[in-house]
């Protein structure tokens, strides 16, 4: 009769490691799908209220464009972020008109290699919208 002492130990090891390196990679991407999550959320609400908040004379889009750019600049989204801008009428900032922020990530998988690409997906996209308001009381430019 053989001894296999010490053999659970190896085989415990064996299919820990075999179970934590998948756990892993899903806890690292979920987190940047996260990241990306909150990006969009961010960036559409404060381009909008960039938006509707400029005073005559500014450049509302620029303005919705850089308060957007900060917020995919916080969690390193500058590359792949993107903002649209749709409003319900003309002139964009009348009163009580509606302006819709749209903002796009495009949240890049970790450790996938770019050869991969006919195969699997290499990024995740992530959109978040905002619909804002003018003020009722805006004096038109």
């Amino acid at each position: 009769m053989r001894r296999e002492s010490g053999s659970a130990v190896v085989e415990f090891v064996m299919l820990g490691v075999l179970l934590f390196l998948p756990l892993v990679y899903l806890v690292l991407a979920l987190g940047r799908v996260q990241a990306g999550a909150f990006t969009v959320s961010q960036a559409a609400r404060e381009a909008g209220r960039a938006y509707i908040t400029t005073d005559a004379g500014e450049d509302p889009t620029g303005r919705a464009r850089a308060a957007a750019r900060i917020s995919f600049l916080d969690q390193r989204f500058e590359d792949t972020g993107t903002l649209t801008i749709a409003c319900d009428g003309s002139p964009c900032l009348r009163p009580d008109g509606r302006v819709e922020t749209t903002a796009t990530v495009l949240v890049p998988l970790p450790l996938v290699p770019a050869f991969l690409e006919d195969v699997l997906p290499l990024s995740i996209p992530v959109t978040a919208s905002q619909v804002s308001t003018v003020d009722r009381f805006r004096v038109l430019p």
